[in-house]
């Protein structure tokens, strides 16, 4: 991603050219490695679980866009997609989903735990809501050393209910911790209608209720998503404390590959699949910022030339050598 506005920019004249067309092709980039990652999966070319985002693009870029490259961000096992937008390598997050040593984590890490420091990416966490008090710590630690870092962890409503999800934030309120928490209600904890798990009908209520201020956005619309992650983010950054983010979303894939879907209907994804943030972020580009299709669709092949590349080098790249399976264990 390019410079990013540093203000809550509405108007036209606010976004520069270059950072749309780079959220743009961000989100296309995350669609282009999600999609090619079902494909390797059915050629076996994976192995283990594979949690897709498609249909959250627009959470992933527009949350990230709104942090520095040195602020710290940590995830769910569904966070390729933030991943990326963090400023991960795409050849090191498709030679680890492959296994292969050139990967982020060595190849010893694979789908659920893509990490890189060097880029504030702290991990993808295949444990639900244990992201949480990991960005709790990073901005415990940005503010005793008072860097003017920030934490943003993302996670599912289903996290909610995890004793977890309260600590965290109890933690950070009392300390008043640099961390945003940016939930991303996609309506399905898993395989279960979030509405029969709780009783609350905003997610961010339960933020309030540790006294943590709450913003609700339309998880499907890139810029809404990070004017609101950046308000919430310069709030942190001031030393004003932790927000609390619910964006509403919806995946337009299984929870997993091979998921049946029971729990809800072909009619409903493809009602909800009308709503494709790519597709409304495209529409709004040429509306209201003057991209010709011509300009849009030469972002789509740049990111996918880019996976395309990753896809090679990954597949050209050598597994583990068996004799280093101890390394990089810590006791």
């Amino acid at each position: 991603m390019p410079t990013k506005p540093r203000t809550k920019a509405s108007a036209k004249q606010n976004y520069p050219r270059e950072w749309l067309g780079g959220a743009y092709r961000m989100m296309a980039l995350i669609r282009a490695f999600e999609e090619r990652l079902a494909k390797l999966y059915a050629e076996g070319a994976l192995r283990g679980s594979l949690h897709l985002c498609i249909g959250q693009e627009a959470t992933a870029v527009g949350g990230c866009a709104a942090l520095k490259p040195d602020d710290y961000m940590t995830c769910t096992y569904r966070g390729h997609g933030q991943s990326l937008a963090k400023g991960l390598s795409v050849r090191a997050a498709m030679a680890e989903l492959m296994g292969k040593v050139t990967g982020c984590c060595k190849g010893r890490g694979g789908s659920m735990h893509l990490t890189d420091v060097s880029v504030g990416l702290l991990g993808e966490n295949a444990i639900v809501a244990a992201g949480l008090p990991v960005a709790c710590g990073a901005a415990f630690s940005a503010k005793m050393r008072k860097t003017g870092q920030v934490a943003l962890t993302f996670f599912g409503e289903g996290a909610t209910n995890q004793g977890v999800f309260h600590e965290a934030l109890n933690l950070a309120a009392a300390w008043e911790l640099p961390v945003v928490f940016f939930c991303e209600n996609n309506v399905y904890a898993e395989m279960t209608p979030i509405a029969k798990e709780v009783k609350v009908e905003r997610m961010a209520a339960r933020a309030e209720g540790n006294g943590i201020p709450s913003m609700q956005v339309d998880g499907n619309d890139v810029l809404a998503a990070y004017e609101t992650t950046l308000a919430a983010v310069e709030r942190a950054r001031s030393g004003a404390g932790p927000t609390f983010i619910e964006a509403h979303t919806y995946r337009l894939v299984g929870h997993m590959i091979g998921d049946p879907e029971v729990y809800r209907t072909k009619a409903e994804v493809e009602e909800k699949r009308a709503d494709d943030p790519i597709a409304r972020f495209r529409a709004r580009l040429t509306k209201d910022f003057d991209f010709t299709a011509d300009a849009i669709d030469a972002l789509g092949r740049e990111a996918l030339a880019a996976v395309d590349d990753a896809e090679a080098f990954a597949r050209s790249s050598p597994l583990p050598d068996p004799s280093t399976a101890n390394d990089f264990i810590y006791a």
